[in-house]
């Protein structure tokens, strides 16, 4: 397995903007797909965004599109989220993942996802 560390929450006020960072550990990071999700107290863990193993192929939830850009540098072992015109709905601890599977990952694989990092609070402020 991958190990996975995320940096770069913190408190923003609405419209704001925050950059969240993931390294990851190990020789075959590019053999991954990779996800962010975020869990807001009380509710469940959600999906945010998900990219390919080659960073050609994104996927969104609907609640995020047009304001978050998800990608991935393979040489730097390094995935991110790009988080634009926050919300206080967006309030969450983010969590990215990796997993092993082909295509691009969605809602419907979380159960693929093995490997997660130990989650950074955002915070958006009204």
């Amino acid at each position: 397995q991958v190990q996975l560390v995320e940096s770069g929450g913190g408190v923003v006020q609405a419209g704001g903007s925050l950059r969240l960072s993931c390294a990851a550990s190990g020789r075959i990071f590019r053999g991954y797909v990779m996800a962010w999700f975020r869990q807001a107290p009380g509710k469940e863990r959600e999906f945010v965004a998900g990219i390919s193993a080659s960073g050609g192929s994104t996927d969104y939830t609907d609640s995020v599109k047009g304001r978050f850009t998800i990608s991935r540098d393979n040489a730097k072992n390094t995935v991110y989220l790009q988080m634009n015109s926050l919300k206080p709905e967006d309030t969450a601890v983010y969590y990215c993942a990796a997993a092993l599977m082909f295509g691009t990952p969605t809602a419907q694989d979380l159960g693929l996802f093995r490997s997660w990092g130990q989650g950074t609070q955002v915070t958006v402020s009204s």
